[in-house]
């Protein structure tokens, strides 16, 4: 992936190996699915089993490309699993996309009512599960000459956002791990961006959401007015996953309808 090929497309996703945590559930869902549809070869890392091995079926019926492994991303050996199941099975592993993390099922609640246990438990998945896929999948990327990680942040961290102050910084501190961490893998040919999604009405976000809620939203901050779905960041990730974006690195790219510019 060091140069642009003259006979392949530069958005040609066919046949990279891609692992989505998170994949089989809300926006990772949407990720998965399309990038198995656009030709990948995809490995589904959600904790959620039944959802992890239904979406597999469906997508393997459909003629896609697709192995479940059920991953909690917080757990060291889990992760390695996951990134062993994708050689195992492909042989490589060209992308990662740490998507998965606590948000939809958090409380909205003022900060000084967090409870310290929740807040560890958000850092530990939205974080270090971060930290613990990048680590695992490094060895295989790095062997093979290149590689390509796209991790999930948030548009709070351009615009703050109130409530669920522990998933806030646990995105400010991805934000923060892609930028440092480009910096260390530039040698091995790895880019490693992030995506900032604002509000998303996934079926996760729909199905956590108070009617209350959903109708408070404010829209007169985005210039596009209108919501948010999960098809709206699936070319931000196949641009960064592709050979479009090889000399692209530690940088964000905001999708939020234009809420915040940066």
């Amino acid at each position: 992936m060091a140069e642009i090929s003259p006979t392949r497309p530069s958005l040609d996703l066919t046949d990279r190996v891609i692992i989505v945590t998170g994949g089989a559930t809300g926006i990772g869902k949407v990720y998965a699915t399309r990038l198995a549809e656009a030709g990948a070869k995809v490995v589904l890392a959600d904790i959620v089993d039944e959802a992890n091995q239904q979406l597999a079926e469906e997508l393997t019926a459909a003629g896609h490309r697709v192995i479940a492994r059920t991953t909690d991303v917080a757990d060291q050996a889990k992760t390695e699993a996951m990134a062993q199941a994708a050689m195992d099975q492909w042989g490589r592993i060209d992308g990662l996309v740490n998507n998965a993390s606590l948000m939809s099922v958090l409380g909205r609640k003022p900060w000084h009512e967090i409870p310290a246990d929740e807040w560890d438990r958000v850092m530990q998945v939205n974080t270090k599960g971060v930290f613990l896929c990048c680590r695992a999948v490094y060895p295989h990327m790095k062997a093979q000459g290149a590689g390509k990680i796209v991790n999930i942040a948030s548009s709070r961290i351009f615009n703050g956002g109130k409530w669920r102050l522990h998933y806030s910084a646990s995105k400010g501190a991805v934000w923060v791990l892609t930028r440092a961490l480009a910096r260390e893998l530039g040698e091995d040919n790895i880019c490693v961006n992030a995506v900032a999604p604002g509000f998303t009405l996934s079926e996760t976000q729909i199905a956590t959401s108070s009617n209350e809620h959903m109708a408070a939203r404010q829209q007169s901050d985005k210039c596009f007015q209108r919501d948010q779905i999960p098809d709206d960041l699936v070319g931000a990730v196949m641009f960064l996953l592709s050979d479009a974006s090889n000399f692209i690195t530690g940088q964000t790219i905001n999708v939020d309808g234009g809420g915040s510019m940066h």
